[in-house]
Parts: C-alpha cells; sequence; structure tokens
C-alpha cells in the first residue's frame, strides 16, 4: 500500500504531478547543454544572468561572424512548456535557436523565465519582459554584454516564442508599447502554436496562476480582453498554426482579433498541413519543419 507521502493530490499530464506532501515531480526534463559551439553552425551560445536578485537567466546565440557583417538583427525569444516546463538553456531549444541564428544572421537571446507552480503566475510575464528590459539597456553600446553590445542591430528587434512562449512574447509586446521602452525598435512578432486561454477555466492554469479566472476574460491569457492589445509596439505578426494541434482556433482567433483591433499592424497566418504541436522543436530536420524556418528566415530579414 502506497505511503501518504506517495499519495497524489493533483497530475496534469504531460506537465507535472503534486503529492500531498507538497512535493512536485515534473513529467519532463530538459537536458541542459552547457555553453559552448554548435559544431553544425558555428552559432556561440553563452549564458548570462540578467539579475542576481532574481536569478534571471538569458542564454545567447550568435552566429559565424565575417568581415562584412555590420549589425546583425535580434530575436528576443521565449520558451514553451505549459509555463511549467522546459528551458533555454535546454537540447531542444539549443537545435531550433542554433538554427535560427545561423540561417537568419541573426543574434537569439532566449530568456529563461522562472517557471511555475515554485514561481506562480504572473512571474514568467515579469521575467520576460525584464529580458527585453535587460536587452534595451545595450542600445548605447554600454550594456553588460559584449556581444550585443557589438553585433546586434537595436532598430531591427523581434519577439518571438512558441506555445505559451508566444503568449509570453505577445505579453511582452503588448507591455512594452504601452508603457515604453527606449533604446529598441520592436519590427515583428511570431507567435508560433499560441497558447491562449479559452471560455472554461483551464484547471492547470488555476493552480499555475492564483488569482487568475484561467478563462479568457483574463487580459494576460486572452488577448481579445486587453485594452492595451492596439499599443502592441510591433508592426508585423507572423502567426504560426499547426493542422492537427488543439490549439490551432486559438491562434486563428488570434490572428482574427488583432485585425479587428485598433493596432495598426499587419497579421500574416500560416499553417503546416498534417502536424501537431511545436513539431518543428521535436522534429526540426522534417520538410515541413524546415519550410517553417525559412519562413521565419524571411519575416526577420524582411526590407
Amino acid at each position: 500500500m502506497e505511503s501518504p507521502a506517495g499519495e497524489i493530490a493533483l497530475e496534469f499530464p504531460p506537465f507535472f504531478r503534486v503529492y500531498k506532501d507538497g512535493r512536485l515531480k515534473r513529467f519532463q526534463l530538459s537536458d541542459y547543454v552547457p555553453p559552448g559551439v554548435d559544431p553544425a553552425t558555428g552559432v556561440q551560445f553563452k549564458d548570462v544572468v540578467i539579475s542576481p536578485e532574481t536569478g534571471l537567466k538569458a542564454r545567447l546565440f550568435l552566429p559565424k561572424i565575417s568581415g562584412s557583417d555590420q549589425r546583425l538583427p535580434l530575436v528576443v525569444h521565449f520558451h514553451g512548456g505549459g509555463f511549467c516546463i522546459g528551458s533555454a538553456l535546454g537540447n531542444i531549444n539549443l537545435k531550433y535557436l542554433t538554427s535560427l541564428a545561423s540561417e537568419a544572421r541573426c543574434i537569439a537571446v532566449s530568456v529563461e523565465y522562472r517557471l511555475a507552480p515554485e514561481h506562480p503566475l504572473p512571474i514568467a510575464y515579469d521575467d520576460s519582459f525584464s529580458g527585453l528590459q535587460w536587452v534595451a539597456t545595450h542600445s548605447t553600446g554600454q550594456g553588460p554584454d559584449p556581444w550585443l553590445n557589438r553585433y546586434a542591430d537595436f532598430g531591427r528587434v523581434f519577439l518571438a516564442g512558441e506555445s505559451a512562449g508566444a503568449n509570453l512574447a505577445h505579453h511582452v509586446a503588448v507591455r512594452a508599447g504601452a508603457t515604453g521602452l527606449g533604446g529598441v525598435r520592436l519590427l515583428g512578432l511570431v507567435v508560433a502554436h499560441p497558447f491562449f486561454a479559452g471560455k472554461e477555466p483551464d484547471k492547470m492554469m488555476q493552480y499555475l496562476y492564483p488569482g487568475s479566472s484561467a478563462s479568457d476574460d483574463d487580459p494576460k491569457l486572452s488577448p481579445n480582453a486587453d485594452p492595451d492589445l492596439g499599443k502592441m509596439g510591433c508592426s508585423r505578426v507572423l502567426a504560426c498554426v499547426a493542422e492537427k494541434d488543439w490549439l490551432k482556433p486559438r491562434g486563428v482567433a488570434y490572428c482574427e482579433t488583432l485585425k479587428k483591433s485598433s493596432w495598426k499592424g499587419t497579421v500574416e497566418l500560416i499553417e503546416s498541413e498534417g502536424e501537431d504541436h511545436c513539431f518543428h522543436l521535436f522534429n526540426p530536420d522534417c520538410e515541413k519543419a524546415e519550410a517553417l524556418m525559412q519562413k521565419l528566415v524571411s519575416f526577420i530579414n524582411q526590407d
């Protein structure tokens, strides 16, 4: 017979389980990859501390630099994982962002926001915005990181994320526009297979986000409920959905919400036929993933 210490209080597969004694078990753990150089692309990657007070970190990706390179576009990225799993410092993120940095000739900064439930929402939202604020401190060439000081073009900054990370990227774009952020010019936002709340309260989100309705009347979880949506601080959005993804309707609805809002930018929706949620991360070498990567490259380098 299982001891009381092993009794399950809550379970949210495929994310985590909570025991009655308060212990938490994640079903998926990210494999940490130490900083180095990607042998396939030559992209260098390293880790930086954004805030010693909170322990907030980021991983930076720098493509091979040639003599002809001037300033490179900058992508600030937020990983997925239901706000409770995943890592900017893990192997899945590594393959995706080394490929993006290499093919788009861009610098990528992936923010290692703190995970719920140990750090309940909205902490991840605040960490994500802090990541962009940290990036902006380099716009004068006097920031703490030499890669950003030397190589980043702060007139060509993009935000990107997948799943929960797409939700975070959207929030950061709106918050930057609503509050103002000197030193950077946000050109675009990429939301891939975005998570936004539905009409019915999401039970896992209720646990991760105390005080929230966990439904589509929460402005952080639903753009349609956000009074600041029209102030979103970028001019272009690329929304990516997958045919078999249960979140596809929410990604499509997101585009319609943007078009009907007072936001003056342009939004493009692309669909990967026959694919499921975040397929491009789990099977990055498949034909559809490569096609999606080329679309992202084109979006970042669009004149």
